[in-house]
Order: C-alpha cells, then structure tokens, then sequence
C-alpha cells in the first residue's frame, strides 16, 4: 500500500470480492502475522462493473473517498482496481485537458438554458467544443457551464458571446493574457493622452 500509495486494499476470496480494508485498520489491528483475510472489513464490497462509464467510477471513489475502485465482471468476478492516479489520466483524457485550447465560462439563468444556441455561437465564430460541463447554483437558479474549445485565441467566442448577451464569469487562454497586457497598455495610453 505504501508502494503503490494508496490506502485502500481490495480483500478477494478466489475471485470473489469480500470487501476493502483500509490502512488505518492494518494498523489498528497491529498483528502483522494475522492474515488479511481475517481482519474485519471497514468497507464491505464497493465495486463497479466492468462496462460502466468512468463517471460511475469517479462517483463511487468520490462518494466513499477511495484511493481505488474494484473492478467486478458481469458475473461478480474480481477483475482487478482502478487507482485514484488511473482515473485521473482517464478523466483528464476524456476532458480534452492535453489538447491546446482555451476554456470559457459563462453563468447562464436556467430557464434560458440551450446547448444547442451555445453551441451555435461558439461553432459561428470557427470554433469547436471538445468538452462541455455544467455545474447548477441553486440558491440563484443560474448554470455555470465550463466548454473548453479547440483554439487558444478565443477572443471571437467572447466577443460572440457578449453580442448575444452571456454573462463570461471567466476565461482561461495563452493568448488572451498577451490581448490583456494590450488592453491595459492602450488604457493607460488613452488616460495619459486625456491628460
């Protein structure tokens, strides 16, 4: 467990799952030549499938905070674990986070909801979405939608989006920290001049 550092261990009779035990438990049990087997199980049998999507993976690991996640087969087979590192290279993969691009967030009222405009606008302006992900604040009844695109200069897209009157709470490009160093050179510029 240190090894590999985790501090989740699956517990397998044959190839059926019994159950995870923790590191915590190995050393409040404290007997090293007691077998695994016989250690009483703080977490019986939280598993996923092997056909389920990454998202029921990171839920589970989530929801019970664990540093891995068995793996059963449609017969209740032991297959292996996902660890908290796999799932993340995983995740980050499906995210489109190794592929350049900027990230633009914008803060949409529910009710006005529609991927299909938001989409429109972003591909209107030559621009792609390679992930999309939408987080809802229910107290304001408003979406805060995160859509990493396939360019860095997403100065169109904000430009797009304000014209269509979207809220961008945030964006996150190389270039537009170079257009923000412009922008304050050509501010200061025009308050000397106004002097």
């Amino acid at each position: 467990m240190e090894v590999f550092r985790v501090s989740h261990l699956p517990i397998v009779n044959n190839k059926e799952l019994l159950g995870l035990v923790t590191d915590t438990d190995i050393y409040d049990i404290n007997k090293p030549e007691e077998p695994l087997g016989n250690l009483p199980l703080s977490l019986t049998a939280p598993f996923v499938t092997q056909d389920q999507h990454i998202y029921a993976v990171i839920e589970v690991a989530s929801r019970l905070q664990l540093t891995v996640v068995p793996v059963l087969s449609d017969k209740n087979e032991y297959l292996g674990l996902i660890t908290q590192t796999d799932l993340l290279k995983n995740f980050a993969d499906l995210i489109a986070v190794h592929t350049p691009g900027g990230i633009v967030e914008i803060d949409v009222p529910s009710y006005d909801y529609s991927i299909s405009e938001i989409a429109r606008i972003i591909e209107d302006s030559d621009t792609k979405v390679l992930s999309f992900y939408l987080n809802q604040n229910k107290a304001s009844d408003t979406l805060k939608i995160t859509i990493k695109l396939n360019r860095e200069d997403i100065t169109p897209v904000l430009r797009a989006f304000d014209r269509y009157d979207y809220t961008v709470s945030a964006s996150y490009s190389e270039h537009n920290t170079v257009d923000e160093v412009t922008k304050k050179n050509y501010d200061a510029l025009i308050r000397y001049l106004n002097i």
